[in-house]
């Protein structure tokens, strides 16, 4: 028996709607990334982009606990000396809170072309509406 290895032509990504309203940040985060990667599939392979579509709609109603909207902070720089930026999580949410989701994302995928590839399958929407009906995308309950 042969080992299965997946490529381009053997995958067949899905359109998944998750609704992040009332999921803690870190939780949603992990499951999305783990959709984009595509380790839900039993077709699996870990050099090959097996995963899904993601979109996640009502990204400014996403939670975190105890003190982190005022003590976790979000850095930017802008090359020039003395342009280091720190933002809060709350700020963030106000002015950006699509950011929160794709920065918490991003960041627990693969680093180089991989994950970068993986990253583009991700659509981040502050309210309950999305461009992406034409896809026909499925509701996905998340689990926990």
């Amino acid at each position: 028996m042969k080992t299965f290895m997946a490529n381009k032509s053997t995958v067949d990504p899905k359109w998944l709607v998750v609704d992040a309203a009332g999921q803690r940040l870190g939780r949603i985060s992990t499951e999305v990334a783990s959709l984009l990667r595509g380790k839900h599939k039993p077709t699996y392979t870990p050099h090959v982009d097996t995963g899904d579509y993601v979109v996640i709609i009502n990204a400014d109603k996403v939670e975190l606990t105890g003190n982190k909207w005022d003590q976790k902070k979000y850095y930017s720089h802008s090359q020039y000396p003395g342009g280091l930026r720190e933002m809060s999580a709350r700020v963030m949410r106000t002015k950006f809170p699509e950011r929160l989701l794709e920065k918490s994302i991003k960041g627990m995928l693969p680093k180089g072309t991989l994950g970068k590839e993986m990253f583009k399958k991700c659509f981040v929407y502050a309210a309950d509406t999305h461009p992406h009906a034409a896809q026909k995308p499925e509701a996905y309950t998340l689990k926990g």
